[in-house]
This record gives structure tokens, sequence and C-alpha cells, in this order.
């Protein structure tokens, strides 16, 4: 993982995701709470017919989340955005998260060469006013990501997503434990801060990281 942000831009087949109600993009991200590791936000466009069983990622299994990461990928259009630890450390997790949505939705703007006519948002603020470049109309949805089946897709691929990058970050600090934690305050995770401090991948802004700073 570098430092910075991922500009990847990924997408399926455009003329699918067009609806009656114009192209909507639903927007999720994965990541807000652990101690290392990017936050990672997805934008996705369904395509017709839409992916069956879509459900806010934390209530799949392992197995069917990869399962429906893989379909949602092949058939739908969709681009991820991501923001790392030196970016998150300068200007705040919150500013990190709305900064990877409208990194996310830019990418998937410019794969599908239009804009969205609108993007659904879980949670209970948007992008917009909060970071430059935002240029979308949007709704911000509490509990969108069990609600909306488009940001349900992006839940899926933004923790998939997510999963991957800290499973290739566990293979080169293998002594936190990321292949199991993902980078969250677990008990495991937390003892080995206490015996390595921090990697470089941890987020020093974080209260628990900075304390084992002072150590």
């Amino acid at each position: 993982m570098n430092p910075g942000f991922d500009m990847s831009i990924l997408s399926g087949i455009p003329d699918q995701a067009l609806g009656a109600e114009g192209l909507i993009f639903g927007v999720d991200e994965a990541g807000r709470g652990p101690l290392a590791g990017p936050v990672v936000a997805s934008a996705v466009a369904l395509c017709k017919p839409r992916p069956k069983g879509l459900d806010d990622s934390k209530k799949l299994t392992a197995k069917r989340r990869g399962e429906l990461d893989l379909t949602i990928r092949l058939r739908c259009a969709w681009a991820v955005g991501v923001v790392d630890v030196e970016v998150i450390d300068r200007i705040n997790i919150f500013g990190a998260t709305m900064l990877a949505m409208t990194l996310a939705v830019r990418n998937l703007s410019t794969a599908l060469g239009r804009n969205p006519d609108n993007v659904l948002i879980d949670g209970n603020m948007t992008p917009a006013g909060r970071t430059e470049g935002w240029r979308w109309d949007a709704c911000a949805i509490v509990g969108g990501d069990a609600l909306e089946p488009a940001i349900s897709a992006a839940s899926i691929v933004a923790k998939e997503w997510r999963d991957r990058m800290m499973l290739e970050a566990a293979a080169q600090y293998p002594q936190y434990g990321w292949e199991q934690n993902k980078g969250y305050g677990t008990r495991d995770h937390m003892a080995a801060l206490r015996t390595h401090g921090p990697s470089p991948l941890h987020r020093r802004s974080f209260a628990p990281v900075s304390q084992m700073l002072l150590i």
C-alpha cells in the first residue's frame, strides 16, 4: 500500500447500469474504525438483472460476500477510491472517508464517460460541501447498506477490496495478525502493538497508536 490514494478505475458494462431514473450510483466505505490500513470506498451502478442476495456486507458470511463481490465486479459498473494512512493522519478519518467516496464516484464517472444522476450514500452525511471536488447530487440514507441494493453492492466491494489490501499488508508485517483482524483494535492486535510498536501502516492520529508512541 502506497501513501496517498489509489485512483484505480475499474468498471463493468455501462449500458446495463442505466434505468428509468437515470444513472444511480450506490456508495459505501470500509475501514473507518481500524488502527491500521486505508479507508476504502466503492461506487457501484447495478447491472440488470441485479445480483441476487445483496445485503449489508456485515450481514453476509465471508464466503457469500466473496461470491457476490466477484459477481458485482464481473457484471456491474464499479470503481474504488482508497485513501491511505498518510492522508488519514493528515486530514482525519472523517475527511479521509469523504475523500475516498469522492474518488470512487469520480473514478466510476470517468470510467463510464458520464456523471450519475444521483448518488445514494450509506450514513447520514454526504461529501457535498465537505470535500473539494464533490459535484454530484447525493442522498444520505441511514442504514442504506441494508436498504438500497446499490449501496449494499458498494459495501461488499469496499469490504472485500480493503480485506485484500490488509492480507497483502499482513505478509509484510506478520506480527500484527492483520490477516485475521484486518487492522481493527482486537486484543491480539493491541498486544502486538505493545510488543513491537506501530508499523508504518498504523494510524498515528488514532489514540491507541499515538499512546504507544509515548511509551
